[in-house]
């Protein structure tokens, strides 16, 4: 036997023994993938939680940056005798405030409040289409969380933690519940405005394996760029070199057990399948006149325009078995020019978010629903000039310690105001929920024990709600 032959053998023998394990366990988890019996089979596969959920899917409207709750949703006529001067050192002693000083002035609202529906929920003049749905959401008066910034206080409100790394709110349903959604993913992210703070981290698996984030949707075109096969590829070709990929991913998986490799050959299968689905997802020809005129998708405004398609892609979304959709739309941060940019917003905003509830009653979706309305904080009743030649240049601060949020169908109380806040609404004085007990009701609601639902990571089991959280009853119907 030549050196040359033997080196040959050799390097055959060698190839053998390091794949033949990995060719016979890539045999093994395609046969039990068939039964859905590994992680590569669907890491994504329905999944029962702790006991019977009341709501199957959740919509969370997110308006980043904090919404106002004096010009909105929580009336304080008692600020009109304090306009233009500063509150007394006993009143705000205790407040901690990122930009402005405690001794700023006060400003009062300039907007009219007036009960709504059977309920006789009193809400702003800028939001009468929210009016019109009154006897249908829950408003929550009581909110507080712990961060006065944007970027901990939107963790705070996805995550528990106002640190980074954790999975947040959709990844967590996603990884207790899986998707009932095959050719769509089951958290999908839609964005409106000019950016968040929190960007990524707002829907990041964390911790959790990645298959848990959410996916990213563009409102026009195609959903997701490159989702369209390049030219000269037809269906066929992408089908098989998909297949090739896979094969190659399962040898790798079955030699090292990484559940991310399972992620991977699960994201190239979900791509595939999108390539289907997603296009006839954003072809809204098959709505009717009324509903595209309900959600006031052919406006002129390209913001009201672009917010009110995502609303509709949303309940489009909760019928294909999407599990959570994430709606983020910035920026309510209004430090400056509350008294023009609010109105506007409001305007561009409150018929299509009103039309979403609506549509999901009318479709009889909306008690297996959740809906999620709110920012990651509120605002002060003291005023923030940056530009003291401008008048009108006038804008609140952060407020975290008392806000509003409120929520609609998931088995929800409906036509219900809970909580109340002092007159100057600095302080809670009835029934606080804390965003952590928000996120508790929330995944009581979707059929998990809060305190029971976790990951180990690092040697410790993590869970949604930190080491808090109390599931809030009066919020339940």
């Amino acid at each position: 036997m030549t050196p040359q032959t033997f080196r040959a053998l050799e390097s055959r023998r060698r190839f053998l023994q390091s794949t033949a394990g990995g060719i016979g366990m890539a045999a093994l988890a395609e046969l039990l993938s068939a039964d859905g019996l590994t992680a590569a089979a669907d890491p994504l596969a329905p999944k029962a939680p702790h006991f019977a959920p009341k709501a199957k899917n959740i919509v969370f409207m997110f308006m980043e940056g904090g919404p106002s709750q004096y010009e909105l949703f929580d009336p304080k006529p008692a600020l009109e005798k304090w306009d233009g001067r500063s509150f007394p050192a006993s009143i705000t002693k205790n407040l901690k405030l990122p930009f402005i000083k405690p001794t700023a002035k006060v400003m009062a609202n300039r907007y009219a409040f007036k009960p709504h529906g059977r309920c006789g929920m009193e809400l702003s003049e800028l939001a009468p289409r929210l009016g019109a749905i009154a006897d249908d959401i829950c408003l929550i008066r009581s909110m507080h969380q712990d961060s006065f910034n944007h970027h901990p206080g939107q963790l705070m409100l996805f995550t528990g933690s106002p640190l980074p790394g954790r999975p947040t709110l959709g990844s967590w349903l996603l990884y207790g519940l899986g998707s009932e959604s095959q050719n769509l993913p089951g958290f999908v992210v839609l964005s409106s405005g000019k950016g968040t703070s929190g960007g990524t981290t707002n829907f990041s698996s964390g911790f959790l394996p990645s298959h848990y984030q959410g996916t990213l949707f563009r409102n026009q075109g195609d959903p997701i760029l490159y989702l369209s096969n390049p030219e000269g590829i037809d269906r066929e070709t992408q089908r098989e070199t998909i297949d090739f990929v896979n094969d190659m991913n399962r040898m790798h998986h079955g030699q090292t057990g990484d559940e991310e490799i399972a992620s991977r050959i699960n994201a190239y299968e979900l791509a595939f399948r999108m390539q289907m689905e997603a296009p006839e997802l954003m072809d809204f020809s098959d709505e009717p006149a009324h509903v595209i005129e309900m959600y006031g998708i052919e406006s002129d405004n390209e913001h009201r325009r672009q917010y009110a398609v995502n609303c509709l892609l949303a309940r489009r979304l909760v019928e294909r078995g999407v599990r959570a959709v994430l709606m983020m739309d910035a920026s309510w941060d209004d430090h400056t020019y509350l008294n023009r940019k609010l109105p506007q917003r409001m305007e561009e905003i409150d018929q299509p978010t009103a039309a979403l509830v609506a549509d999901l009653k009318r479709l009889g979706l909306l008690d297996e629903t959740l809906v999620v309305w709110g920012g990651e904080f509120g605002r002060t009743p003291m005023v923030e000039i940056r530009k003291p030649e401008e008048a009108a240049n006038a804008g609140r601060d952060h407020q975290p310690g008392a806000y509003s949020m409120w929520l609609a169908g998931g088995g929800v109380k409906a036509g219900y105001v809970h909580g109340a806040t002092d007159e100057f609404c600095l302080n809670i004085t009835e029934d606080p929920v804390h965003v952590h007990d928000l996120q508790a009701t929330i995944l009581h609601q979707m059929g998990f024990d809060h305190e029971k639902f976790t990951y180990k990571f690092m040697g410790r089991d993590f869970r949604l709600t930190d080491v808090h959280g109390i599931v809030r009853q009066k919020l339940l119907a």
